[in-house]
């Protein structure tokens, strides 16, 4: 088996130069990219077909948890989260199964953490690495809303509610303009709305998600990705077939051949 292209990110250099020396030392692991920081660790991930990552989650700007949301399915690697967090985090990680090492950092337990990533695609399974992620992310924060107060939305909604997504964020309901929507990314049963340079995770299927948007607007470029057209700047096709779509906020997303020549008569 060839070794995990494997990136890692740690905004303290000391950290990220201990868990370099020990992945060194692990066979298994071949280190494409080190990175600093949230953004660099997305624009890593979505370029260089990594299929392992070691994710801090508390960076400041954009945090461990915000890189997985912002990250297409499509191009997801296994994560292993680098955490001081306390327990509630480590339950909900527990729970859905997502792969996690405790600072300060451990040799045998990132070992540990490669193997079961190696087990994982010597399965051969076509696995959604993001559904458990997502689904961990919004338990966490679901607990950290609980002591807030709730504000429910309206049943009843006007005409021009309609027109809008209601996502509710550690207790507060955000209204969301579908206009607004740049692109919005499946994961099981949730949904990652990318909008106006946030990311919402919703409750709720592909197919309910598309039966309410406009579809002279919105998309469909992978089983999992759903694109607003408009904010389409350009597009570059890939050797084996399919092809990036770069947008107007500087992301790039994948799109599958099966999707491709629909995507190409909507700008003819």
């Amino acid at each position: 088996m060839q070794k995990l292209r494997t990136i890692i990110v740690d905004d303290e250099p000391l950290a990220l130069d201990l868990l370099r020396s020990i992945l060194a030392e692990i066979a298994d692991v071949e280190i494409v990219a080190e990175c600093s920081n949230g953004r660099e660790a997305i624009a890593a991930a979505s370029q260089l077909n990594a299929e392992l990552l070691f994710l801090d989650i508390q960076m400041p700007g954009v945090n461990g948890f915000e890189v997985v949301k912002a990250l297409q399915a499509e191009v997801m690697p296994m994560v292993v989260f680098v955490t001081a967090f306390d327990h509630y985090a480590v339950d909900a990680f527990d729970l859905h199964a997502v792969d996690y090492v405790l600072k300060p950092l451990d040799a045998e337990r990132i070992g540990r953490a490669v193997e079961r990533a190696v087990d994982r695609l010597k399965s051969g399974l076509d696995l959604s690495f993001k559904t458990p992620l997502i689904g961990a992310i919004n338990d966490i924060s679901e607990r950290i809303g609980a002591d807030k107060p709730q504000h429910k939305a309206s049943e009843n909604l006007s005409d021009g509610m309609k027109t809008k997504l209601l996502v509710r964020d550690s207790g507060v309901v955000k209204v969301i303009p579908f206009e607004d929507i740049d692109w919005v990314d499946a994961a099981g049963d949730y949904m990652c709305v990318h909008a106006a340079g946030e990311t919402h995770v919703i409750r709720s299927t592909l197919r309910e998600l598309m039966s309410k948007l406009d579809d002279k607007r919105f998309s469909r470029i992978h089983r999992s990705t759903i694109v607003n057209i408009e904010r389409v700047v350009s597009i570059t096709p890939l050797q084996k077939g399919g092809s990036l779509l770069h947008l107007s906020e500087g992301e790039t997303l994948k799109v599958s051949r099966n999707y491709r020549e629909s995507i190409r008569s909507l700008f003819q």
